[in-house]
């Protein structure tokens, strides 16, 4: 069927249409006015990303819109808990309503609570809104528009006291947490001082700082005397060996050069020289045979003797310098040896001490950070109001929200013409007719002889003769 085959059938079946037509807008009508009405009471909250009331980092000013879009999607979900309306119903005592046990034993099953029957039946009732701002809608719809406000209401300050509940429960939780760890860790940080303190007094060690040790500043000082003793007693064997070199080879004593380095000695030579001078001038004066010159005699023999014995003990002590300074190059690498084992044994127990330390630092930190978790828990926990408050109070309607008259008329009209138009194709699918030309020649198939056109009862043809008499044609009956 065509366009215009359509319109033709309309045409000829319009009563149907608009029998059909009638017929929705007068049910959705009459459905509308019987049905009872529902009055939508709203109360609007603000709620703040930011918590005032925290001594943690809070949320920044500037929050990422799809973390805000979060947060407050996590609030709709409050909002619409069972934990809320839970609280909504003990807030208003509903279940020792009369009129509220009245309908639950009317329309509840036997095996349902009375509780759980009206948080079911007001969370389907309820509606919450929110949009690209802070502020979160939150809609009842009940028969009695005093009790949709009234409900509305409540269930803004169950959710105000529900999310401040949820903030400071687990701060109180936590801060009582705190207070017993807190004796265990202050148990451990004086075990681990006690202990540091008693390894330092029976091991002696003060400090881990090594280039501060006294110890370390020992070892450096006996080096440092090793050092000048080996450089001592490599001069001694120097000399030693060059005098037991010369007396092999024959020389005197006085041209060794200990012997001559002696200024003693030297000294000692100066006078056997001058005695010598003075004994040739007595020898030119009285002469060899005089008392005098035989007494000056004596006297050089007696220094020529006492400088003998001297270079001879110049000599020898040679040998017992380089000794003594070799004995005490044993000495000192017996002191040196001795004082590497003294600091090994000190750096195993500095290794000691620095744990001891760890471990006092250790348990420091983490006392210092569990007390500061305290406090905050503490203070948190004593929080008296959440990050959101009422912003417009619900109010009882004066209008219904339900049902939507005019809403339902122009929906009932755009069904009724759908209906109606799907009743007209029917009937004319079932019960074909010929309505114009076009429908004939497709039908028959034959030649068109003529056609005869309808008469209209409002039309009078008008016939004018030759002699101006009028002749009218009667509408047919």
């Amino acid at each position: 069927m065509n366009p215009r085959m359509f319109v033709l059938a309309l045409r000829a079946r319009y009563g149907v249409f608009a029998l059909a037509l009638a017929a929705t807008v007068a049910a959705a009508t009459i459905v509308s006015l019987v049905m009872p009405k529902a009055y939508k009471s709203t109360a609007s909250l603000v709620v703040d990303t930011r918590e005032e009331q925290s001594m943690r980092n809070a949320v920044d000013a500037f929050v990422q819109p799809n973390e805000r879009i979060a947060y407050l999607q996590t609030q709709v979900d409050i909002l619409t808990s069972k934990k809320v309306a839970r609280q909504v119903v003990q807030n208003l005592d509903l279940v020792h309503n009369p009129a509220v046990i009245k309908s639950f034993k009317k329309h509840a099953d036997a095996d349902d609570s009375i509780e759980e029957w009206l948080i079911d039946g007001m969370l389907s009732s309820l509606k919450v809104e929110t949009s690209q701002s802070s502020i979160i809608h939150v809609s009842y719809s009940d028969r009695d528009p005093e009790v949709a406000a009234r409900i509305a209401n409540a269930f803004a300050k169950a959710y105000l006291d529900t999310v401040l509940e949820l903030r400071v429960q687990p701060m109180r939780n936590a801060a009582a947490w705190f207070d017993t760890q807190l004796k265990t860790l202050r148990a451990n940080l004086e075990d681990a001082q006690a202990k540091l303190t008693e390894y330092q007094r029976r091991e002696g060690i003060v400090s881990t700082d090594e280039s501060q040790d006294l110890e370390y500043a020992r070892l450096n000082e006996l080096s440092k005397q090793l050092a000048n003793t080996q450089q001592e007693t490599i001069e001694l064997q120097s000399r030693d060996r060059q005098a037991r070199s010369d007396i092999a080879r024959g020389s005197d004593l006085d041209q060794l050069p200990s012997v001559r380095a002696n200024p003693y000695i030297q000294q000692m030579r100066a006078d056997v020289i001058a005695a010598e001078t003075k004994l040739q001038e007595m020898s030119r004066q009285y002469g060899v045979n005089h008392p005098a010159y035989k007494a000056q005699v004596a006297e050089i023999e007696a220094r020529r003797d006492k400088l003998n014995a001297e270079m001879r003990r110049t000599v020898a002590s040679n040998g017992a310098a380089l000794r003594q300074s070799q004995a005490r190059d044993a000495e000192l690498q017996s002191a040196i040896a001795s004082q590497r084992t003294r600091l090994l044994s000190l750096k195993e127990g500095r290794n000691e001490l620095s744990v001891l330390n760890r471990n006092v630092e250790t348990a420091q930190k983490t006392y210092e950070t569990a007390l500061e978790r305290s406090v905050v828990s503490q203070v948190e926990g004593r929080a008296n109001q959440a990050n959101a408050s009422v912003l417009t109070p619900a109010v009882a309607p004066s209008k219904p929200s339900q049902p939507k008259l005019r809403l339902n008329i122009a929906l009932s009209m755009v069904l009724g013409t759908m209906l109606g138009l799907g009743l007209v194709l029917l009937l004319e699918m079932s019960d074909r007719r010929v309505r114009s030309l076009a429908d004939l020649n497709e039908a028959s198939h034959l030649p068109l002889l003529g056609r005869i056109t309808a008469w209209r009862p409002t039309e009078r043809l008008m016939l004018s003769g030759s002699r101006g008499a009028r002749r009218y044609l009667p509408s047919p009956t």
